[in-house]
């Protein structure tokens, strides 16, 4: 790794449960440039909370809800006294570029500039994906501290920013490298499509505020939600699964990541939405058969959704 004079002045902040088979590779690989670390348990049944404590990381316990939940509180907990303030995934780990890259850009951010912009890169099955408009996502990731609250949604939370502009980082991508395996990914995919469902019911029935300030903001993130509202989401169900498939594997070139890429871009580009598409015809279903208040009861007896 390159080396920098000193820590940088960033606490970083990691959400995590039963994340032993990511903590200590993240760790390290961040633990020695950033000046802060702060884990955000949920009460883990591995070896999450030990690790990161052998590690050099202070850790903090809170009940989970969901990921925006989750972070609100743990940004508020960690109180960061430093400059920067950073959100990463336990599974996510930066490029050795990174801290020289950030050691030259953020002593010189203007005033006005209060986030920076990475590129996540993705890793399935030890290939990454270059393919399919995946590459790369752009995500607000380090912002100035006070500069920057999560979105409150149930799914595809953002940081957004309360006032100034992001740059973006050059040189160094933000690596998603999840080592689990393929019963591990779906059971979280079936779980991030339930809550896909449940913030796209939320359009329909206003079961809790909508928080629409991505929407007012600018860059990839609000590009990318006026199209999954506006486009995709007007289209004919299922049949768009279909259409983004086709899109991200034949005209974005998906093809073109081999035999894993296939596997990613399916589940990812059609498995995924299309069961997006399957819970909320069956949510409306029950809705039209039993009302509203009964869905949602059912939802938290099942789901441990509390709307």
């Amino acid at each position: 790794m390159n080396t920098i004079p000193t820590k940088l002045p960033i606490t970083a902040i990691i959400l995590a449960f039963n994340e032993e088979v990511h903590m200590a590779r993240c760790l390290t690989r961040l633990s020695a440039w950033v000046e802060r670390v702060v884990v955000i348990d949920s009460f883990s049944r591995d070896r999450t909370v030990e690790i990161a404590r052998e590690l050099g990381a202070e850790v903090l316990q809170h009940p989970f809800k969901n990921h925006a939940d989750q972070f609100r509180w743990g940004l508020a907990a960690a109180t960061p006294t430093t400059p920067w303030v950073m959100r990463i995934d336990c599974d996510e780990y930066f490029e050795e570029t990174a801290p020289a890259a950030l050691a030259a850009l953020l002593p010189g951010l203007p005033d006005e500039v209060a986030g920076v912009t990475v590129k996540r890169k993705l890793i399935f099955r030890g290939r990454w994906i270059r393919h399919g408009r995946y590459y790369p996502t752009f995500l607000l990731r380090i912002w100035r501290n006070g500069a920057g609250e999560v979105e409150q949604r149930w799914m595809d939370e953002h940081i957004v920013l309360n006032r100034g502009s992001a740059r973006l980082l050059e040189g160094a991508d933000l690596v998603d490298h999840n080592l689990n395996d393929l019963d591990s990914w779906t059971a979280k995919h079936n779980r991030y499509a339930t809550l896909a469902m449940v913030d796209t019911l939320n359009r329909e029935y206003s079961l809790f505020a909508e928080d629409m300030r991505i929407e007012g903001s600018a860059g990839a993130a609000r590009r990318n939600r006026v199209l999954k509202n506006s486009v995709y989401g007007r289209a004919p169900l299922y049949l768009r699964a279909v259409a983004l498939f086709i899109y991200r594997y034949v005209f974005r070139l998906g093809f073109l990541d081999g035999k894993v890429g296939f596997v990613f871009h399916f589940l990812h580009g059609f498995w995924l939405f299309m069961l997006i598409d399957a819970k909320l015809d069956e949510a409306r279903d029950a809705i039209a058969a039993h009302g509203l208040e009964a869905f949602k009861r059912r939802l938290a007896e099942t789901q441990r959704i509390e709307l």
